[in-house]
């Protein structure tokens, strides 16, 4: 199946042929869905604290603050495109000649367009657009009116304009103050400050595309004097590639390997999963991970950020735990009450169902159930009410083996040909926002490889279109999907306004996005 060439290729990217092999098995084969069992929601999963909880798990992760090692974990490589595809499609469609915005929009039913050239100059990037076009369009000001619109989207997306497109959604402007315009990456080193910050010191970690890290870096040295000393804070930054050995192969509608032009093998980004390679590297006591496009201005941050301190003091709580009774077990010398309870911990705390012949066990065999089942990573995710949005949601899934477990499902991953299938997703109350605080270390301190904790059976398939033609890509298990399938996993419901994405361009109109 393979060239020398391709070998050579593969070679250079440090994936093998085997591991090829395997991948163009699972296209031909087609995906595994999950199985699920039921949607988790309160009392069955999540969990519902009220204020006084919230303010002592609060409390709780404040006053173990300065003997934690904290970082903060951002996947940041994610091009800008798809938050002005509706822009692309405008200027592709408009014939300023032929028709006006307004009528060109009713005549598409185009509210997306309509609602960003009314609002224009309430977008944080105004000021930078229009400066850039009055450097190269003197007579911007004769134009009429859509012409001034159309040139203003011009400029934006165009690679002699700002070519905002070309960058990633960390490095746009995201909020305007009265004095400043501020990008989504400045406002995580902020809100690092209210939550994941101890003794003065901010660890960060953006996953970033080759491309784009000397323009992260640049804008870190230009803001970081000022925004150290406004917050008295330092800021310890670092960045990583998605691996290029993670990468994989798509499929024509033939099953043939799709190739490039010059007949070179196409490799793809294998989607967020990719990253847990990047999350492996981190050597902190608690991770708190979190998207970059959903961020908030600062005044409205302080209070989003509680539910940050909230998942962490869950978080600690049930490691600390954890933890004792792992050195129990060690010890040995225990009781029949000391396994009950031990087990009661894990399935009503930890959501882990015991076996239910446990009660047979003998002594011996009780600890190494137990500790099999206690010494994982721990993930405490928080979780929306289900307000229509995309994206996956907190199940029971059961595995190839019988087992049940709490697991975050993308849809793509349920099969909705099955009538079940379909009453448990809408019986579902919550989604998943990407709000997670992660234990990556055991009882003795030491780091997990969490790539030993990842069901490999959760790959995606995905239909995506290259050059034109449809191919078949394939995805790794999402990185707090299969990635995280075989750790301990808490769910927490929090506000919808801890919730805040920027999936398009109009999205920066939002309040929660509007700093002044």
């Amino acid at each position: 199946m393979f060239t020398d060439q391709d070998i050579k290729q593969l070679k250079s990217k440090g994936i093998t042929v085997k591991g090829v092999e395997a991948q163009i098995s699972r296209l031909k084969n087609g995906m595994t869905f999950s199985n699920l069992v039921a949607a988790a929601n309160i009392g069955k999963g999540i969990e519902s604290y009220d204020d006084n909880e919230v303010q002592e798990y609060i409390n709780l992760y404040e006053a173990k603050l300065s003997k934690l090692s904290i970082v903060k974990f951002v996947p940041a490589s994610g091009a800008a495109t798809r938050m002005f595809k509706f822009l692309f499609q405008f200027l592709n469609n408009f014939e300023a000649s032929k028709l006006s915005i307004k009528k060109y929009a009713e005549r598409n039913n185009d509210s997306l367009i309509v609602k960003f050239v009314e609002n224009i100059d309430c977008f944080p990037f105004y000021n930078e657009v229009i400066s850039k076009i009055k450097q190269t369009q003197p007579n911007f000001e004769s134009l009429s009116d859509d012409e001034q619109k159309v040139t203003f989207v011009k400029t934006m997306l165009d690679a002699k304009g700002l070519n905002y497109s070309f960058l990633p959604k960390g490095l746009l402007p995201f909020h305007r103050y009265e004095d400043q315009v501020k990008t989504a990456f400045e406002e995580h080193l902020f809100e690092s400050t209210l939550y994941a910050a101890s003794n003065g010191v901010a660890n960060l970690h953006f996953t970033v595309s080759k491309n784009h890290q000397l323009y992260f870096s640049n804008t870190l040295n230009k803001i970081r004097e000022h925004l150290e000393a406004h917050t008295k804070t330092t800021f310890n930054v670092s960045f990583s590639y998605q691996n290029e050995a993670t990468e994989t192969v798509a499929l024509t509608n033939e099953n043939e390997v799709f190739r490039k032009e010059d007949g070179s093998i196409l490799f793809r980004p294998a989607g967020h999963g990719a990253l847990l390679e990047n999350l492996n590297t981190l050597n902190n006591d608690i991770v708190f991970i979190k998207n970059i496009d959903n961020i908030v201005v600062a005044d409205r941050n302080i209070a989003v950020s509680n539910y940050k301190k909230l998942l962490a003091g869950v978080l600690v709580e049930a490691q600390e735990k954890v933890f004792e009774y792992l050195h129990k077990l060690d010890a040995g010398d225990l009781i029949d009450t000391d396994f009950k309870v031990i087990a009661l911990f894990l399935r009503y705390r930890l959501n882990v169902p015991i076996a239910a012949n446990f009660e047979d066990y003998s002594s011996q065999e009780k600890i190494e159930y137990l500790k099999e089942k206690l010494n994982r990573p721990i993930r405490v995710c928080g979780m929306v009410r289900n307000q229509g949005e995309p994206g996956g949601g907190p199940f029971w899934v059961k595995d190839a083996k019988g087992n049940t477990s709490l697991q975050i499902v993308e849809f793509a991953q349920i099969n909705f040909s099955k009538r079940n299938q379909q009453g448990i997703v809408y019986k579902a109350t919550h989604f998943n926002p990407t709000d997670l605080v992660c234990g990556i270390k055991n009882y003795k301190g030491e780091k997990f490889d969490l790539l030993k904790f990842v069901d490999t059976e959760a790959a995606f398939i995905t239909t995506k279109t290259q050059n034109g033609v449809d191919i078949d890509a394939l995805e790794l298990p999402g990185l707090w999907n299969g990635s995280m399938a075989y750790w301990n996993s808490i769910f927490v419901e929090v506000p919808l306004e801890t919730f805040n994405p920027v999936k398009t361009v109009n999205d920066l109109l939002k309040p929660v996005h509007q700093g002044i």
